[in-house]
């Protein structure tokens, strides 16, 4: 059966079933045979923890071709999360604890419980009324594991940034939250005085202006263990302050970052590209050069 232009598609149109049981099918066949006996040697030697640092990976390249907008890329890295999610079930299977199917059968009940307005008689006309009524079913089924604190369910896996807001996010819907998100600001200041006052004991901080050129002044180790995990411990106060700051105002820390990322990527590459258009290397060129360069690349965005 050939299946529809993806163009002609309606929304909320599933896909033909033959082509779908045929292609899923070949799929978890392929992935059972390289863990046969007789498939690959290295396939079958992995197990839920080993196949854990791919599977973040994958993630993340999904991510980032969903930023490419390139449906090539896009389509190819589902490809590969989609691999991980049955392989992962092969792996539980050749060991005994369940299979693919059950893993779609818990997903579909989920799915179709967390949506009563729309497998059941249950009203949500809104984006946020159906929030409420998942964070609701969710709360019921925390009762039914018997988690003992609201903070649970969080995967302590999460990038760091992402699980500061998440759990924020928990914390303050229960009443513990600043009142006003502006307080938010005072409690940032605190915090990089804590910072400083680490990492500068006793004595006034030098600021020194970013534009200002001289010879590099090497980074010092801090060689106290105990003064090391105070002054990480400081950092990551102000980290966590960030990532509520950016909850507050409905921005995804962990998305802002990694747009920083990126456009730290585009302009030092513009940079490169700059000194090498001028016949020289970046050993040859001085920081404010290098500085004008940036902000010509940030003038062009």
């Amino acid at each position: 059966m050939d299946t529809p232009p993806v163009s002609s598609i309606v929304p909320g149109t599933p896909p033909a079933s033959e082509p779908l049981r045929d292609s899923f099918q070949q799929l978890c066949d392929v992935i059972a045979r390289l863990r046969s006996p007789t498939g690959c040697p290295w396939d079958r030697v992995q197990t839920l923890a080993t196949i854990k640092p791919f599977t973040l990976e994958e993630t993340y390249e999904l991510l980032e071709a969903i930023d490419s907008n390139d449906n090539d890329a896009i389509c190819e890295e589902l490809g590969d999360v989609l691999l991980q999610v049955v392989l992962d079930a092969q792996i539980a299977a050749d060991e005994g604890r369940f299979t693919i199917i059950d893993v779609i059968a818990r997903l579909t009940r989920k799915m179709v419980e967390r949506h009563p307005h729309v497998f059941g008689d249950a009203q949500a006309n809104t984006p946020e009324e159906v929030k409420q009524n998942w964070e609701r079913i969710k709360a019921q089924e925390k009762e039914k594991r018997h988690r003992t604190s609201i903070l649970d369910g969080i995967p302590i896996d999460l990038p760091a940034l992402a699980r500061a807001a998440r759990l924020s996010k928990k914390a303050a819907r229960v009443g513990y939250d600043f009142p006003h998100r502006n307080m938010l600001f005072d409690k940032l200041n605190e915090e990089v005085r804590e910072l400083t006052d680490e990492l500068f004991p006793g004595q006034p901080v030098e600021i020194i202006p970013a534009g200002v050129e001289g010879d590099p002044v090497p980074d010092e180790p801090i060689d106290d263990p105990e003064r090391f995990k105070r002054v990480e411990a400081e950092i990551g106060d102000v980290l966590f302050v960030i990532a509520n700051l950016a909850r507050r105002w409905n921005v995804n820390p962990e998305e802002a970052l990694r747009n920083s990322n990126a456009k730290f990527v585009r302009r030092f590459r513009a940079i490169e590209a700059a000194v090498q258009a001028a016949g020289k290397t970046l050993d040859e060129v001085s920081l404010l050069e290098m500085e004008e360069y940036y902000q010509a690349a940030k003038k062009r965005e």
